[in-house]
Formats: structure tokens, sequence, C-alpha cells
């Protein structure tokens, strides 16, 4: 995992023949055809991910990467830098919404500091991979070189590579950074092809004047560095945030060794954008998890290609709206091993449609 380009050629797109077969079975289970509905649907992409049409139950983990933006400095955000590394102490302590969510869903929580701007000691459970204390300012000069960007991405990778390497079988990526759905907003604006108001929203609850603040900011620095949609990391550095540019690495990762990413909102999406840009394929391993409130969210989404499974007004970040997305894909892998076939259940008369 020390190659950005090497990981980027595996990712292969899912197996497409294994999903008529996953299909057969799923219509022969006690329901009419199709009556479980989306449920139906995860479980056909996951034996397609897979490229089997044999499913168990996931060995899932979530992991937080965390870092600070130095774009929080032109007022993007109603909340301090500080916040981001407290919030690493609170996700330590298992006191965030994440850890709530991961552990109702049966998922571990794993920490990472990609560029948190404050000197963590040897904290237990923390994963200290930090290439930088925060992105710079890119109202005024890009967020990072492409060297720094391109060394977040392998962070990710890496993260990722591990945790498959000990037996998870689906990522979670989560996030941590106060300012960063401001590099989110710029960079979908970008990869997406739609103007900065099309695409920023209040993030952590700015007020009208703070929102307009907020949309200048990024037109102007889109003026200023006129990112390539065509160098998806020309564009994580000119624009993005550490944390984003992990997640990318992580979704890469995953998807090369065929592993379902089940994505949260606007920041983990952002990530994945970035991925499927480098590796088109590599949307075939996504599921999103459920609709951000962040407006940008949307056009995200339809880019990938993906429906999200919830809409419950999240806006929280961390991983939790996937963290619920996780419970349905464990209901949807359970019904397809669990639920009777009409033959073994003796049930007769024709199936219909649902």
């Amino acid at each position: 995992m020390d190659n950005i380009e090497q990981i980027i050629a595996a990712v292969a797109p899912a197996d497409q023949s294994v999903g008529p077969l996953a299909q057969a079975h799923l219509d022969n289970l006690t329901k009419p055809t199709g009556a479980l509905g989306r449920l139906e649907e995860v479980a056909r992409r996951l034996c397609e991910m897979k490229g089997d049409t044999h499913l168990s139950q996931p060995q899932a983990a979530v992991t937080v990467f965390a870092a600070d933006h130095g774009v929080a400095a032109a007022g993007v955000s109603l909340y301090p830098r500080e916040v981001t590394a407290q919030m690493v102490f609170n996700f330590l302590a298992g006191g965030a919404g994440i850890n709530v969510l991961a552990r109702q869903a049966q998922a571990q929580v794993h920490v990472v500091d990609v560029g948190v701007d404050y000197e963590f000691e040897a904290v237990p459970g923390l994963i200290a991979a930090k290439v930088m204390r925060g992105t710079r300012n890119f109202a005024v000069e890009p967020a990072m070189t492409l060297a720094e960007a391109r060394q977040a991405v392998l962070v990710g990778a890496r993260v990722a590579a591990q945790l498959m390497d000990q037996g998870m079988d689906l990522l979670i990526p989560g996030d941590m950074g106060i300012g960063n759905t401001a590099a989110c907003a710029a960079i979908t604006s970008v990869l997406c092809g739609r103007a900065p108001a099309e695409v920023t929203g209040r993030g952590t609850g700015l007020d009208d004047k703070g929102l307009a603040r907020k949309i200048q900011v990024l037109e102007a620095a889109l003026a200023l560095h006129h990112p390539d949609p065509a160098d998806p990391l020309g564009v994580l550095a000119a624009v993005g945030g550490l944390e984003i540019a992990a997640i990318c690495g992580y979704c890469l990762a995953a998807a090369s060794r065929r592993t379902p990413v089940i994505l949260d909102g606007f920041i983990s999406t952002t990530g994945a954008l970035v991925a499927a840009a480098l590796a088109p394929a590599a949307r075939d391993y996504f599921i999103v998890g459920h609709a951000s409130q962040e407006i940008g969210h949307q056009a995200q989404c339809q880019f990938l290609g993906q429906r999200p499974l919830l809409d419950l007004d999240l806006r929280l970040g961390e991983g939790t709206g996937a963290a619920l997305g996780l419970t349905l894909v464990r209901a949807a892998v359970a019904i397809y091993n669990e639920m009777a076939t009409f033959e073994s259940a003796g049930v007769t008369g024709d199936k219909v449609e649902g």
C-alpha cells in the first residue's frame, strides 16, 4: 500500500454475473417476488461485490479520520479548531455518537490522527499517522502540496489494508475536522460540476450571513486555484483536507480487495467521490448509508449513482449514518441466509409478484 497508482489499478468492477444467481435465490424465499425491496437489492449487490453467492454477517470496522483545516480561519465554521482534538479524546473514551451507534451495529471503532493541530502524546487506541498539523488556508494558498495529499491518501489505504488483514470485511469511513464541510463543498463543486452555492450547506449551523460568507470564500478559492476535475489528486491538494484524502485511500484500498464500504454523509462521500474519480469502478463497492442534510450530498450521490438507504435528517458525520446503514446491511444478509425457501418451508402455490 505504498503506491496509489497500483491500488487504483487493482480496482476491478463488481461481478455483475453473480447478481442474477443471487436474485434467483431471493425470489425463491417465502415472499412475493421483490417484496423486501431494497433489502434484496443490498443482498444482491453484496454478492456482486464479493463475486460469490454465499454471504455471511460482516466483520465491520469504523475508522474515524481526524484532521484540522486552515480554511477555518476564514470564518466558515461556528466552532474553533480546538474542538477537533477534544472530539478525538471523546471518540477514544467511547462517548461520541459514532461510538454509541457502532456498538449497536456491532462494529469496531478506530481513530486516526492524520492531521490534527495538536500534539497527542502516546494515547491508547489512537493511530498516529499525522501528515501535518492541519491543512493551510486554501482561501489564500493551496491546502496541501501534492506530495502531502498523496501521503494522506496512503495513510487511509494502509489503515484499510491492516483492518482487512485482520479479518474486517466491511469498512466504514468516519470523519472529524472543524471546517471540513467547506473543503468538501469545494471538492464537490469541482468534481460534480456544480456552482459552490449549489453544494454548500450550513455545516455546524451557520446562519444566512455565515452561509453567504462561506459561499463567497469558496467561490474566491476556486477562482484562485482553478482546480482541474481531470486531476482529482490535484483538486484534493488545492482545496481538500487530510481526512478527506485519507478516506479516499481507505475507499480505494477496500475496493481493490472487493470489500464493501458504507458511506456516511457529506464528508465521507467526498472522499469516496475522489476515489471514484480516480478509479470509476470503485463506486461498485459503495453503499450510501443515509442522505445527509448537507445539500451537496445529493449531487455526490448522483455522481456515484447511489441512492441512500436512510433519510433521517442527520448531519453529524463521524460515520453515524453509515453505522445505522450497517444495521440494514445486517438485516439484508440475515434475510438472504435465514429466510426459508418455498421448498424448505413446504409452501405450495405459485409465487406472485409483490
